[in-house]
């Protein structure tokens, strides 16, 4: 090979390592300047404001303080740094305080992460962020609650979903565990008034009612073909006793709230058990129409006023058929479906040894609550917080109410007639139960055609 053209790719080649190791030199020094940049923005800077007690070179957005650690609460929002291709975006601005991007808003901290993944309050307003940090605006689920988001991302107690209650009387039975997949499907709760006799056949039943959130409600152990008003304190505190004692070989605990055979009881009979004592404010009366489109539309149809007590029974196939239908119905329509101590606590309310028909607004505002602690600052009203039912036909509270003058045994469920001084009247007292069907406190009941009492 010729001489001359030996040397020139001799100096092709020499030109050729020198610009690598340029290249090289050039790559090793971004790599410190950018290490460096890191260490004094993200260690050195924090450290020295620390130390000093100053906020210098400070954005106009103050950084989040954490008030309390994810172990401490599990639903705080987590601090994730910024990796990956999915935070090219927020890496491209390395600024802490509030940013937005064509995703959305999100907020980055002094040490370069950003809060991801649960709930955060920043310079004293709470906000929540989705898993990729971005903040999260409407209604957020967190767990059994609903909680609201306004359009710039700032929490808003004020706003609810209109909050009623479900409850399932002389259960449990075959049909309740189906109704219990509906409930936990639709993330809702519902109150279960049971008889003793029947909780050592569902045991498991009754467990899983505690295990997804429901409550455990009293309805006696028989449902006694007397009311509890013709019977002794003994014989009151035994009918309570024994479920109560069913109930925690169950699921390992008594019942919180109890419901009447019939909705007749007093204030003695509550001094008795020693347990409040809950009404209706909407029957549906599906033991008598047992048909699962005519139970449907009782509730559907009716007054679904915010703090509504609806009474139904899970012993009953249409009944449970029904509740199946309405509950994803009324979950869509953005109704919030609650135990009756869940709905006393959302409208204020410290349950007392009391009788309770409702937790409507009016209600409450009329002084008709026993136990009511004052405006819960919700800022509305039930007449208007909910999709349907105003409320304006029940301000004095009559409707489904249960009234008691002195303790005597004075009794009004809502009938056409209530009783006087002398007793109940000639109006039958009715549950809806389907157990037991009382006219005035006599020996006598009713049967069907099937030879069966109801």
């Amino acid at each position: 090979m010729d001489k001359r053209v030996l040397r020139e790719r001799m100096r092709k080649k020499q030109r050729q390592l020198r610009r690598r190791k340029m290249m090289r030199l050039a790559v090793y020094v971004i790599g410190a300047v950018l290490v460096v940049v890191f260490l004094v923005r993200g260690v050195i800077l924090p450290i020295a404001r620390g130390i000093g007690g100053k906020d210098a070179d400070k954005p106009v957005e103050i950084q989040a303080e954490t008030k309390e650690t994810a172990e401490a609460d599990p639903d705080a929002a987590i601090r994730k740094p910024l990796k990956g291709q999915g935070d090219l975006t927020k890496a491209s601005d390395l600024t802490s305080g509030w940013h937005e991007d064509e995703n959305g808003k999100w907020y980055q901290n002094f040490d370069g992460t950003y809060y991801a993944g649960g709930f955060q309050e920043i310079d004293g307003v709470t906000y929540s962020f989705d898993d990729n940090g971005y903040i999260q605006t409407g209604w957020v689920s967190n767990g059994f609650d609903d909680l609201y988001f306004n359009e710039d991302g700032s929490y808003n107690p004020s706003q609810h979903k209109t909050r009623i209650a479900l409850t399932f009387d002389d259960g449990p039975g075959e049909y309740t565990d189906q109704l219990l997949d509906c409930l936990e499907e639709n993330n809702a709760h519902a109150t279960f008034f049971m008889l003793g006799q029947n909780v050592g056949e569902w045991e498991s039943t009754v467990q899983r009612m505690v295990d997804i959130g429901c409550e455990i409600g009293n309805h006696s152990y028989n449902h006694p073909e007397q009311t509890l008003l013709n019977m002794s304190a003994e014989e009151v505190s035994d009918q309570f006793q024994r479920t109560d004692d069913a109930l925690v070989k169950a699921c390992g605990q008594a019942s919180t709230v109890a419901r009447a055979p019939y909705g007749a009881a007093d204030q003695t009979t509550y001094d008795i058990v020693q347990k409040p004592f809950f009404m209706w404010s909407l029957d549906t009366e599906d033991w008598q129409l047992m048909n699962a489109d005519a139970d449907y539309n009782a509730v559907m149809n009716g007054d679904l006023t915010d703090g509504s007590i609806i009474l139904m029974h899970d012993i009953h196939e249409p009944s449970v058929q029904a509740a199946i239908r309405l509950i994803p119905d009324l979950v869509e329509k953005g109704y919030k479906l609650m135990t009756v101590s869940e709905l006393a606590e959302a409208k204020g309310v410290e349950l007392q040894y009391a009788s309770y028909s409702d937790f409507w607004d009016s209600s409450l505002e009329n002084g008709l609550v026993a136990g009511y602690k004052g405006s819960t600052g919700s800022g509305e009203s039930g007449e208007d917080s909910g999709e349907s039912g105003d409320g304006s036909d029940v301000s004095d509270g009559s409707e489904g109410e249960e009234s008691f003058d002195d303790g005597s045994d004075s009794y009004s469920d809502g009938s056409e007639s209530s009783g006087d001084d002398s007793g109940y009247s000639e109006e039958s007292f009715d549950d809806g139960s389907g157990d037991g069907y009382y006219d005035d406190g006599s020996e006598e009941y009713y049967e069907d055609d099937s030879g069966d009492y109801y």
